[in-house]
């Protein structure tokens, strides 16, 4: 070898279309695993004989932790371990073809070429490389064998998040944009800040070809409970000293920030946004990933796949209980392999970012098969109980009275938990529901078989628990039966209408008093303020039905709703010589309507008008209005842009240049934000064309 620095061509482009990694915008060469890469380099005479590669990575490379391996040039290619074949050589320049296994460890490798004819030579470094997963090989732990679910859950840069209720479903875009600027070096530096790495570089690296330890690793660190990971965990309603979780529209943001704070955690997250940032990653290492929402999930604190809420004798509902059944709570599925549990239970894998409870001592879940979430094989790992609790715990609501400390069981419901489970289509912009993946049909025997054989796994069905509610307790039929009906729109600005509805279910009369109160809460269903009670009481003819109108003006909620924009109603009915009736309702009220239009056709590199309306539908003025805008190859970062106030029933509209910088379907996220309304959000897809 030339006794000066090799010169090596990487042959970015080429390489980079073989591996589906056109997308990111580096100057290094990044591949997968599995599958040649093709260098040119100079310097040498008879190269088939005396070349011998050095790929190595990580601070103490070495062969037994496989993050170093030695190979000369060989004929063919071997499918077990590192090899080189010639590709041509000429007078001065030699072209290898250089094949990576398929379970090697990913990460930055630094590539190095020694002549083994002289014996004083050190190995010229021809530079470094990035390798990651690879789902298009069949070899691989996280191949998929359907193309275009490739193309959404690795390349696919825009997604679709479900939120509010489970009678009420919306949802919002959210920028994932894995091949941004310097994402990957972040995701590669999440990895050296783990708690694992900290303790022990040289096994941790060792483990990096695995799906499932990086998975579980990278639960733990996108939330900063621990390690000092990406982001910190706020429910409270209240998000002085950092963004609120509803304002960010993208991870990239995030994790900048996180880089630049010198790693110190970003704030604030929640559910989703701990979702939507391990899918980044996840898809920026390759391995194929998508969130999913799931609509009343419960958070079982105590494992005993029951989930008990308190209320008082004037229905108020009491933030006493570490158990909480959420609006909605949102976490990630990755596709892999489980060598370690077997072929059927390979897969989707649940992930969960958000920091609820812990697991094997720090804040992680997962991953947790889905099939042995379905068959209620709750005993295999990672956090299969918590996991299927959250879509199958059974529900206890009881009257809590402080005085005594004395609880009544009202009634309690096992078809609430896990409801319309959904994540974004393949290719399209829809709402796919996956609830049957899951769990078997609500109600069906099957699912009640499944419900006892994971009872029984986890030990509790021999276990004599003082907290269960006695079968007496159970049995009891109520009297009466009542349900709150909505009366008009859910939207924030309008006075919020409902009808409480009472049935007599007997063939007597009954005198019924009932006590109402609406809470603003956070998504999680966390009382926040008092916003109105009342009390009445009603006699009931035999088997008469009697409608009573609510109305809650919007001057009365608007100050003590949260960004979560949720309300929830609660009449707590006593009737006499019967047992107390709960009847509650979950509100999520929608935000006024956002509008995008794109003035002109969209061409690449040529400057196009984009304009936002947006009207103040209340009769207040609006202040501190900002509008914040981000999309992929559409504008480089995030453009704020600050609103002069609304008056009353005004009308803005607001205009700003893109010079987009791609062809092909870009998403445009828009985000408005004052005083009176949080976060109202819409995006537009826009064609960008040569």
């Amino acid at each position: 070898i030339a006794a000066t620095q090799p010169s090596t061509n990487w042959h970015l482009k080429e390489n980079a279309r073989d591996h589906h990694t056109s997308k990111f915008s580096s100057k290094e060469l990044i591949v997968r695993r599995g599958q040649a890469f093709i260098v040119t380099f100079n310097g040498t005479e008879q190269p088939e004989q005396n070349l011998t590669f050095i790929a190595e990575t990580g601070p103490k490379p070495s062969k037994l932790a496989k993050t170093q391996a030695t190979f000369g040039i060989s004929s063919t290619v071997s499918k077990e371990s590192w090899s080189a074949v010639l590709q041509s050589t000429s007078s001065n320049s030699v072209s290898i073809s250089i094949y990576s296994p398929p379970n090697a460890v990913i990460g930055r490798y630094k590539l190095s070429v020694q002549s083994t004819s002289s014996d004083s030579s050190s190995p010229a470094s021809l530079g470094t490389f990035v390798l990651l997963f690879n789902p298009w090989s069949s070899g691989d732990d996280v191949f998929m064998p359907n193309k275009a679910e490739c193309e959404e859950y690795v390349l696919e840069e825009f997604g679709i998040i479900f939120a509010g209720n489970k009678n009420h479903i919306n949802s919002f875009g959210w920028n994932f944009g894995q091949f941004q600027g310097d994402i990957l070096n972040i995701c590669l530096s999440m990895l050296d800040r783990s708690l694992n790495y900290r303790q022990d570089p040289a096994t941790d690296l060792s483990h990096r070809n695995d799906p499932k330890y990086l998975g579980r690793v990278l639960s733990a660190m996108v939330n900063a409970n621990d390690d000092q990971g990406v982001l910190l965990g706020n429910w409270s309603g209240n998000y002085a000293g950092g963004k609120s979780p509803s304002s960010w529209t993208g991870s990239g943001e995030i994790l900048q920030n996180w880089k630049k704070s010198g790693f110190k955690p970003v704030r604030y997250g929640q559910c989703w946004v701990f979702a939507a940032v391990l899918t980044t990653v996840l898809r920026c290492l390759g391995i194929p990933t998508r969130t999913i929402t799931n609509f009343s999930s419960a958070h079982d604190a105590d494992g005993n796949l029951r989930v008990d809420e308190f209320y008082d004798a004037y229905g108020n509902h009491l933030d006493r209980a570490a158990d909480s059944v959420w609006n909605f709570h949102v976490w990630n599925e990755s596709w892999f392999s489980r060598s370690d549990l077997g072929p059927s239970y390979s897969g989707w894998q649940v992930l969960d970012a958000t920091p609820q409870e812990e697991s094997g001592g720090i804040y992680q879940c997962g991953p947790a098969s889905r099939n042995a979430i379905k068959e209620g094989d709750v005993d295999l790992d990672y956090d299969c109980p918590f996991v299927f609790a959250e879509v199958n715990a059974d529900c206890m609501y009881w009257n809590y009275d402080p005085a005594t400390g004395k609880k009544t069981l009202i009634f309690s419901k096992s078809t609430i938990i896990g409801q319309f489970i959904s994540t974004k289509a393949v290719g399209r912009d829809d709402r796919v529901d996956v609830t049957n993946d899951y769990k078997y049909e609500e109600g069906s025997t099957k699912e009640r078989d499944i419900f006892k054989k994971a009872r029984k796994k986890l030990g509790l069905e021999d276990k004599f628990d003082p907290t269960a509610p006695t079968p007496q307790e159970i049995d009891q039929k109520p009297d009466i039966s009542g349900k709150f009906k909505v009366a008009g729109p859910l939207e924030v600005g309008k006075d919020l209408n409902l009808i409480l509805v009472l049935a007599n279910l007997q063939s007597d009369a009954k005198t019924v008093h009932v006590n109402m109160t609406a809470w603003s809460t956070v998504y999680t269903r966390r009382p926040v303020h008092e916003i109105w009670k009342d009390s009445i009481s009603v006699i009931l003819s035999p088997k008469e039905e009697k409608q009573f109108p609510i109305k809650i003006p919007y001057p009365e909620y608007h100050q003590q709703l949260t960004t979560d924009n949720t309300i929830q109603v609660t009449a707590l009915c006593h009737v006499e010589g019967g047992i107390q009736v709960l009847v509650q309702r979950d509100i999520t009220l929608d935000n006024p309507a956002i509008d995008i239009q794109v003035l002109g056709e969209a061409k690449v590199n040529q400057e196009v008008d984009v304009e936002v309306i947006f009207t103040n539908p209340i009769d207040m003025e609006l202040m501190d209005c900002v509008l914040q805008v981000e999309g992929n190859d559409l504008l480089r970062g995030i453009l704020e842009i600050d609103v002069p106030p609304l008056k009353a029933s005004e009308k803005s509209s607001t205009k700003f240049k893109l010079i987009p910088f791609e062809t092909g379907p870009k998403h445009l996220l828009v985000n408005f934000s004052c005083d009176k309304f949080a976060a109202i959000k819409t995006f537009k897809m826009v064609n960008v064309i040569d």
